[in-house]
């Protein structure tokens, strides 16, 4: 369809085509020089002593759950307003994904006490998604963790360059992951990065990420090795140097895009406030946003169908972040989980809709957005009525 506001575009220009040529001509194309300086950069500007790029953050998160020791019987108290690869990933390791209810309709993180009524004997981890870009209660978090004596995981793919308290968003916990898919802030297509503190978690995951081999190719190309062992089991999650290329382009944009997102969000707040039948959640959140998303959650009362035809019948592009997890089909064939297990959540999946946020959107493009709304509002309550 053609959009006259599409969800998300990207910020691409000449840099990340020079970036891409470059390494085309250098004729390396697998992990190496590039992807180590893009790790280097990213580590440097989240201020952790490891960072490795990754074939994307479902890979990060698995590496995470694997490298942080989850095995089967193991269970993980994470949130089910999340995309589903927070918990698949804790799957892979035969961990038992545990769904805790978010914080309310004005904060659509994780809740501290729901998470701490979940834990039991067999809890070996918490893993937090700050939704949108806006960081979770970490100070309480990082409290459980601790008190509870248990791993602590950030999927930060909608967080990069977000803080609160003056950490940034991945660095808080023991291990952070990334997502550059194509409409995250940073952006390669595909790819991700995952990051630590912890040197031995840091061992485990160079291990894992590429077979459980002692060195890489790139290594042998330099002559720094004429051979491997492999001394665990590993999985093929490298990233490739065309990924890495743009991701440095776009990570020296981020700051900047950044900036433009929350301007964004501030004028959407601006021009949408007071309209009859809509909430805008993180209107007081503490810290500094990314601003992914911008959401917003109709009344109850309102066809959220009828709004979402509504505007794509006035050419924007809308998306609902997210269908909860624990109503998947699998999830509830293979655990039992139902409705009514987690309130909030559950009202935040049947009433959230996804309005248009990118960094070269414009503010005219946010007051078109806000002009449509209002239009879609009237006819969803026509139609509700």
């Amino acid at each position: 369809m053609n959009w006259k506001v599409a969800l998300s575009d990207i910020d691409m220009d000449d840099a990340e085509l020079a970036a891409v040529v470059g390494v085309l001509k250098s004729r390396w194309l697998s992990m190496g020089q590039v992807t180590q300086e893009f790790e280097r950069q990213f580590a440097d500007y989240l201020g952790v002593k490891h960072a490795f790029a990754v074939a994307n953050c479902t890979s990060a998160l698995h590496l995470a759950y694997a490298a942080l020791g989850l095995g089967p019987g193991d269970e993980v108290v994470l949130p089910s307003l999340s995309f589903v690869a927070t918990a698949n990933a804790a799957l892979y390791t035969g961990a038992r994904p545990v769904f805790a209810d978010v914080t309310s309709l004005d904060d659509l993180n994780i809740c501290p006490d729901d998470v701490e009524r979940r834990i039991t004997s067999r809890t070996r981890a918490i893993a937090v998604m700050h939704y949108g870009g806006h960081l979770c209660a970490m100070d309480r978090i990082v409290d459980l963790a601790q008190r509870y004596d248990l791993a602590l995981v950030e999927d930060a793919a909608h967080a990069p360059g977000a803080t609160i308290h003056g950490q940034k968003a991945g660095t808080i916990g023991d291990v952070g992951c990334f997502s550059f898919f194509s409409n995250k802030n940073l952006v390669t297509g595909e790819g991700g990065m995952i990051v630590t503190n912890r040197d031995d978690v840091a061992d485990r995951i160079k291990l894992m990420r590429s077979h459980g081999m002692t060195t890489l190719t790139w290594e042998r190309h330099g002559g720094h090795a004429h051979s491997y062992d492999v001394v665990a089991v590993g999985y093929n999650y490298r990233i490739d140097e065309i990924r890495s290329a743009l991701g440095l382009v776009q990570l020296g944009k981020l700051e900047r895009n950044n900036e433009r997102r929350r301007g964004l969000a501030d004028l959407y707040r601006e021009k949408l406030t007071g309209f009859p039948g809509v909430h805008i959640p993180f209107g007081d959140h503490a810290g500094t946003s990314a601003c992914h998303i911008f959401p917003i959650l109709l009344d109850e009362t309102i066809s959220r169908r009828a709004f979402i035809e509504a505007m794509r019948d006035e050419g924007i592009q809308t998306s609902v972040h997210y269908p909860p997890i624990h109503l998947f089909s699998y999830y509830r064939e293979r655990f039992g989980y139902g409705e009514g297990m987690l309130p909030v959540t559950e009202a935040v999946g049947k009433r959230e809709v996804t309005l248009p946020l990118f960094p070269t959107m414009g503010p005219e493009l946010v007051e078109l957005v806000a002009r449509s709304v209002e239009i879609a509002l009237e006819r969803a309550i026509e139609v509700t009525s």
